[in-house]
């Protein structure tokens, strides 16, 4: 007679061999081509144009794009001494941030025109809006939130993991009362709760990474009513249309 421990782990084996393969964290699900000379800062999906704000000294721009090509639809260039940062869209404006120049610039959504300037202390790196607040990465492992008209800073909070401080925090996509945010130097994409700081979900994307000489994942955008995501690199040659699996529920 068998004993139950040989019983077990029968049962055990049995059942892992009938398992599925686990799913990968992003699922691929199509391949748009991207200019290789945009150093992405920023990325947002809004009424089907894909808004994008690139970097460096001299090359920043803003750019309005075909979601569906990649092309470049409109395009306007910043003062050569600015470093352009994140961009995000409020209503029929988009702010874009630059890196050190401590300056906010909101822009006409339409011609991307520029509409006024506002200062501001500290680097900027990403920013999203919540739909009541836009909040705002400085590299550091602390989000700011600021006021959709003003930009005045109303408030902030720490990003950990596992009780640790996550820093070098860069482009960011606020999604359903989320934010999701790149880690500079790395090829991941993490989702914080804005309330407490903590991070909910990591996502490792290095396999999208592109061989060659580009530089590193940065751009999120959301595909509104999906929940699908368009996501790319500085200087990568394609935007990937992905989803993440196991997002789970809040």
């Amino acid at each position: 007679m068998r004993s139950p421990v040989w019983l077990v782990l029968v049962a055990v084996l049995a059942a892992c061999s009938t398992q599925e393969p686990a799913k990968p964290q992003v699922e691929v699900l199509q391949k748009i081509p991207h200019d290789t000379s945009a150093f992405t800062q920023g990325l947002e999906l809004v009424d089907g144009v894909l808004y994008e704000g690139t970097g460096l000294e001299g090359q920043s721009t803003m750019r309005a794009l075909d979601p569906s090509s990649g092309n470049v639809q409109k395009k306007v260039d910043l003062p050569q001494d600015f470093f352009g940062e994140g961009i995000t869209v409020v209503g029929d404006t988009i702010w874009q941030i630059t890196w050190r120049n401590g300056v906010a610039i909101e822009r006409d959504r339409k011609t991307l025109a520029e509409i006024r300037r506002v200062g501001y202390e500290g680097e900027g790196w990403g920013i999203c809006d919540d739909g009541g607040r836009l909040v705002m990465s400085d590299g550091s492992a602390k989000l700011t939130f600021r006021d959709q008209k003003s930009f005045q800073e109303t408030g902030s909070v720490q990003v950990t993991r596992d009780g640790k401080p996550v820093e070098q925090l860069n482009e960011l996509e606020c999604v359903a009362g989320k934010v999701w945010a790149n880690v500079w130097k790395t090829d991941e994409i993490i989702r914080i709760d804005p309330a407490s700081g903590q991070v909910v979900n990591a996502y490792d994307l290095a396999s999208l990474k592109p061989s060659g000489d580009v530089d590193v994942l940065n751009g999120i955008a959301h595909i509104p009513g999906t929940n699908e995501f368009l996501v790319t690199g500085k200087n990568w040659p394609t935007i990937f249309r992905v989803r993440f699996n196991g997002m789970g529920q809040d």
